[in-house]
């Protein structure tokens, strides 16, 4: 086994020129009240490794190019399309009305297993809240459904950014089922 240079690992993947134009995860993302700059910049890495359609930041999010966001994110503002928005209930509407499951990621009555993504589940406006009180009631009033990581030891949740990384992968390893990859 031999460890791949950076050239070899960039060779088949997506340029900064070419990031926006590729075929994206059909999941827009919507980061509302995160409190972490850090937890920000970790899941625009991520979201960035997951090539999703758009992120939406909302609330006291904070947003680039606060120093902290950029430190974790490392460069990963530029390939991700993104947006601020104050208010993420305009943006919830706007998904619901072109026909995107709303799914937040939290802990609810009748969440559905993180690992039990379904095709029927995208396109997807995937709803991630505060670090500490989670998705607020009137933004989870608004979801079709609710995705919760199975927890088996004593904590009830993982670190926000972790949990993403988590989902987010699961919905993309559901999507590239749905595609023939040939090379």
């Amino acid at each position: 086994m031999k460890k791949l240079t950076r050239s070899e690992i960039s060779a088949d993947r997506a340029t900064l020129e070419t990031a926006h134009s590729v075929q994206k995860l059909p999941v827009a993302v919507l980061l509302n009240n995160i409190r972490s700059s850090y937890n920000v910049g970790s899941i625009f890495r991520t979201s960035d490794g997951a090539m999703i359609e758009k992120l939406y930041l909302c609330g006291y999010t904070a947003a680039p190019p606060r120093r902290e966001v950029m430190k974790t994110a490392l460069g990963a503002t530029e390939s991700v399309q993104w947006e601020y928005a104050e208010n993420a209930l305009p943006v919830i509407e706007k998904y619901k009305a072109l026909g995107y499951k709303i799914i937040a990621l939290e802990l609810a009555e009748n969440s559905v297993s993180g690992f039990d993504v379904a095709e029927t589940m995208m396109p997807a406006l995937l709803i991630i809240g505060n670090e500490i009180s989670g998705v607020n009631q009137e933004l989870l009033d608004m979801c079709d459904i609710a995705l919760e990581i199975p927890q088996y030891g004593i904590k009830q949740s993982l670190n926000v950014a972790v949990a993403y990384g988590i989902s987010i992968f699961e919905m993309r390893r559901v999507f590239d089922k749905m595609f023939v990859k040939v090379k």
